[in-house]
Order: structure tokens, then sequence, then C-alpha cells
């Protein structure tokens, strides 16, 4: 029998603490963007399209947690392959969700367009408290 050979994947990540302030989505989009373009990731396929994609997720996912949580959020970004993963911890235990959407709101389109973007959008309660969003594009 021959063993399978899995192609190595080389992975890097990086993660990032937000204060609780409108101003922190508008960072964690430029801190992401500028982790993504860096010229070995870029060898590996992230797009310029997914680099977009991903700062757009971003920004949305850190837009929620900090205005429905407490004490800012944590934000990890990891690249492997042509795969990104965006990940955004925040302390509040309130699971976001899709609304419907409607023209006579501002606001709740967000998840839903994340959701589009990402190959895997899924919520993980951390066992402190709280919770992690992972979006993941693929």
């Amino acid at each position: 029998m021959r063993a399978q050979q899995r192609a190595h994947r080389p992975t890097a990540r990086v993660e990032y603490a937000l204060p609780q302030d409108a101003a922190s989505a508008g960072r964690a989009r430029r801190l992401t963007c500028a982790f993504l373009v860096r010229p070995h990731r870029r060898k590996n396929g992230v797009t310029a399209e997914r680099v977009d994609d991903a700062a757009l997720v971003v920004s949305e996912l850190v837009s929620n947690a900090v205005q429905h949580a407490r004490g800012g959020c944590r934000l990890r970004v990891e690249v492997s392959g042509d795969r990104v993963t965006v990940e955004v911890y925040d302390t509040s235990p309130v699971r976001p969700r899709v609304r419907k959407p409607s023209s006579e709101r501002e606001n709740g389109r967000g998840l839903a367009m994340v959701r589009q973007l990402t190959h895997r959008l899924e919520v993980v309660t951390a066992r402190r408290g709280g919770k992690t969003v992972r979006a993941v594009l693929a």
C-alpha cells in the first residue's frame, strides 16, 4: 500500500485586539488588506477579489461585534493556500442572526451579505463566555 501524500499548504495568521469604537471596523479592514496583499500570499492564490471580499466580511463582523458587545473584539485572519479564514471574537453571548431583507430598515443586511461571500459561516460559543464568528472564504 502506498500512503497518500498531502499537499503542504503554508499557513499564516495574524491576530489583532480592537477597541469598542466605531473606527475599529475601518482599522480592521485596513489591517486585513495589508496582511493579505503581502507578496507571498498573492502567490498562494489570494486574489484581489478575495482580498476585497475578506475586507468586506471583516468590516461587517467587526462592526457587529463593537456595536453589540462590550469591551471590543479580537480579529484573527488566517491564510492557508488559497483559503482565507476570518474569526471575530466578542464577549456577547447573543448569537447573530440573518434578518430578512427590508427596504424599510437601514441596517440588518450585513450578515446576509457575509453569508453570500463565504463558503462557510459559523458561530462558536467560547468556553469562557462570548462567541467567535468564523467565516471561511474559499
